[in-house]
Formats: structure tokens, sequence, C-alpha cells
């Protein structure tokens, strides 16, 4: 590990480096089976691309259990196991010269950046760019700082929060400009053109199936909606079968999809 960056109180962004053989380049949207040592080994997104040849791996994570949370302590200088790439990736080199939408709630905007960034590299190629981010609260935004650097490529970022906190925090009380309320919300503001826009959508399942929906209600077709979906993933190579949903295995045939194929899927509760 080369760096730890703080993204928010929970969420970390971690940059690996390769000891010995680096992995092969992932595509937007795959992920890494992560190890740490004497803890255990979770699935984590990529959220950043290498740079000048280096095959390095960024990494944002949230720790809500063990291993996570072990990621997100961990100093500059660990060493942790890394397999893969693994699963299907955003394949947005298929939809130039169309718009393009990307709906974030919480950190699945970081499986959302590396597609983003590919865009950047290649923007006059493409029509129309926004990003609809959700978060929590406002100190739960990712990449807030790049905000800028995406609207002078011409993307439009809309950003919404769950709720702003009542009680003042440790820099004062919260101030919060923006709206309140759900990713949903902000879908009639945005200049969408549904015959020719291409949805990429992250996050918790209920957001997208609820913005799969809105945008299907607003003359977008399933099959021009990208989902990614989200289950316990332990092997990454689809033996162990602790991702299989419905006939998939999301390690495997995810996990990015259409909604097309995924809207049934959503409904299969994970037991």
């Amino acid at each position: 590990m080369t760096e730890n960056r703080r993204e928010s109180g929970d969420t970390r962004t971690l940059s690996l480096a390769p000891l010995d053989r680096p992995l092969p380049r992932p595509r937007p949207g795959q992920f890494t089976m992560v190890y740490v040592f004497g803890v255990g080994e979770i699935p984590l997104s990529v959220s950043g691309h290498a740079v000048n040849g280096d095959r390095s791996l960024t990494h944002t994570v949230r720790a809500v259990g063990a291993v996570s949370a072990a990621l997100c302590r961990a100093e500059p200088g660990t060493v942790v196991g890394v397999r893969g790439p693994f699963g299907t990736g955003w394949e947005v080199s298929r939809s130039r010269g169309r718009d393009l939408l990307f709906v974030a709630g919480g950190i699945g905007l970081a499986p959302l950046r590396p597609p983003l960034l590919e865009v950047l590299g290649a923007r006059r190629e493409y029509g129309f760019v926004t990003v609809v981010a959700g978060a929590r609260t406002p100190a739960d935004h990712l990449y807030g700082v790049e905000d800028e650097c995406w609207r002078a490529h011409g993307v439009t970022v809309l950003r919404i929060v769950d709720r702003v906190p009542e009680e003042p925090g440790p820099r004062g009380p919260t101030v919060w400009p923006g709206p309140v309320g759900l990713v949903t919300d902000l879908l009639p503001e945005i200049r969408l053109r549904p015959e020719r826009t291409t949805a990429y959508l992250c996050g918790p399942e209920a957001m997208m199936t609820h913005t799969g929906a809105a945008l299907t209600g607003l003359g977008m077709g399933p099959a021009a909606i990208e989902v990614s979906l989200e289950r316990n993933m332990r092997c990454g190579v689809g033996v162990c079968g602790h991702c299989q949903l419905g006939p998939d295995f999301v390690c495997l045939d995810g996990p990015v999809t259409t909604l097309e194929h995924a809207a049934p899927l959503l409904a299969v509760r994970e037991l």
C-alpha cells in the first residue's frame, strides 16, 4: 500500500502498488479480491486506473466489517494480497456519440469513477455527460474535490443528501447549500434525451431499482440502463456459490449487467 487517503469519516481511498507480479489492468467496473493477512478477504471495486503504466490499483473502501476496517486503518507500507481482476465491466466505449448519465448512491460512486475518467479522456466523443450522486450526509460525499475538474470537462455534477445533521460537528454546524432527498428527485433537472442516453447506476439495490423505474418511466429502454449488482462474493471465480443470484453468479456474470437482465434478479432477496 502506497497511500491511504481519507474520503469521509469511515471511508478511505487506498493506492496499491504490486510488489512482485502486476495484475492485468482492470476494466472499469471490475473488482479484485483484497486479502488482509490474519483477518480475511473481501471484494473491492476498482475506483481508479493506473497511470504511466505502473499497474497500480485504487480502491475506495468503507469500514463496515473486520476486513474493510482493517484496510481503512492500514498505513502506507502495509502488504495486502490481491487477486483478480474479476467480473464484467462498464463498456462506455460502446456508447460513443450518446449522452451518458451516471447515478450513484453512497459508495456506489467509487465503481463509477473509472468509466467517468475514461469518458473525460475522450470527452469530444460523447454527448451530454451528467453525474448524479447521493450520500447520507454532506460529509459522506466522495470525491467532492474532483467536482470542478469534472465540470471543467463539460460534465454536469448534481449532488444530494439524505439529511443534514442537526447537531454541530467538530468544525461547527453543517452548511449544505444543495438539495435534500433522493437521487430520483434530481432526474427532472437533467437534460435527458431518452432515446440517445445510456445510464450507469451503482448503489444500494433499492436505489438502483427505483432509479431504473424512474428512467424507464421517462422513456429510456432497460437495455440502455446498466447496473452493478452486489452480493456476498467470496471466491471471485464462481466456485463457492455465495454470490448466486437466480441463475447468475455475480462474480462471473456480473457485477455489471443491464437493467433488462437485472430487474427480475433484484427481486431476489439474499438468504
